[in-house]
């Protein structure tokens, strides 16, 4: 059987990360592809010689093209300009529709039956941008976002409950930006719903600081924003989707009436496995919460209005 083949395109903080993380995992062989000269090189032969210590087998490549990357079973696209403190995710947009576009063209002449996982800002925008540009059907191209975005709001649980993060799941949905919509009645800690052990003004802090998480870290960092986590939550999914896991994940997908929303990469929970995404979970929402996803909708839908998609 030989080993699966993961390109990443983009090789700053979040990208070779991941690749950190992806040959840690020994889950696949790693093309980093970037556009500065002889940087994917440098940073995948460091990889490489940290393998004999960590004794992972994963091959890795570093490209300034794309021919290496060809017959990979996943791409993850991180490239683009990254936030500064003051910039929306949204002043990123037409920048980083170009880069995408661009990118996306060259992923899919070398590997047409590949399964794009987006990183690049603003998430959901770029899912349409690679999903138009691919021609793939929409089960192979998703974003990254509900994984993080749930990811920060179990981390701030665990820390107020005072318990392991492994008791807490939390739950996130909508675009990933100012409006997603974290859902504390489906968050839990052992089973039992947060809402029965935290006070609610609690819970209402901990959702906001979830729908800030990233300018939280933008700020602090103040030269780049958040790679850590952003690049364990992308694992989860391309560990996901090569094992078959199965896993029930937030993941931005088309939505094609779901959710009463059409036509829009949109956060909800879905089965990731070896086909990308299996199935779009409905679960029932109260009027509220209906109400604060189509607002998210909504603002993912004024941004690819912007981009004329």
């Amino acid at each position: 059987m030989s080993r699966k083949k993961v390109t990443v395109v983009g090789a700053g903080n979040v990208g070779a990360t991941l690749a950190h993380r992806l040959v840690d995992k020994e889950l696949a062989d790693v093309v980093l592809v970037d556009i500065i000269e002889d940087m994917p090189q440098g940073k995948a032969l460091d990889l490489a010689e940290s393998a004999p210590v960590e004794g992972y087998d994963c091959r890795l490549i570093g490209s300034n093209g794309y021919r290496e990357t060809a017959n990979s079973d996943i791409v993850v696209i991180t490239s683009g300009i990254a936030r500064k403190p003051g910039m929306s995710r949204d002043d990123l947009i037409n920048t980083n529709k170009n880069i995408v576009k661009s990118v996306t063209e060259e992923i899919v002449k070398y590997s047409p039956n590949t399964i794009l996982i987006i990183v690049s800002n603003p998430l959901d925008a770029m899912c349409h941008v690679a999903y138009k540009a691919s021609g793939f059907p929409k089960n192979r191209v998703m974003g990254m976002a509900g994984v993080l975005d749930s990811a920060r709001m179990s981390c701030f649980l665990a820390e107020a409950l005072d318990v392991s993060v492994e008791n807490i799941n939390s739950f996130v949905l909508g675009g990933h930006g100012d409006t997603m919509v974290p859902l504390p009645r489906y968050s839990t800690c052992a089973g039992i719903p947060i809402t029965e052990l935290l006070p609610k003004e609690t819970v209402d802090k901990i959702v906001d600081r979830t729908r800030n998480g990233g300018a939280e870290i933008v700020k602090l960092l103040k030269t780049g924003s958040a790679y850590y986590a952003p690049s364990a939550a992308t694992v989860e999914m391309v560990e996901s989707i090569l094992k078959d896991k199965k896993k029930v994940l937030p993941c931005a997908v088309l939505l094609e009436g779901e959710y009463g929303i059409s036509s829009l990469f949109v956060g909800v929970p879905v089965k990731l496995g070896s086909r990308g995404v299996e199935q779009i979970i409905e679960i029932s929402l109260t009027t509220d919460e209906r109400a604060a996803l189509q607002k998210s909708a909504a603002s993912v839908q004024e941004l690819v209005n912007i981009l004329g998609l």
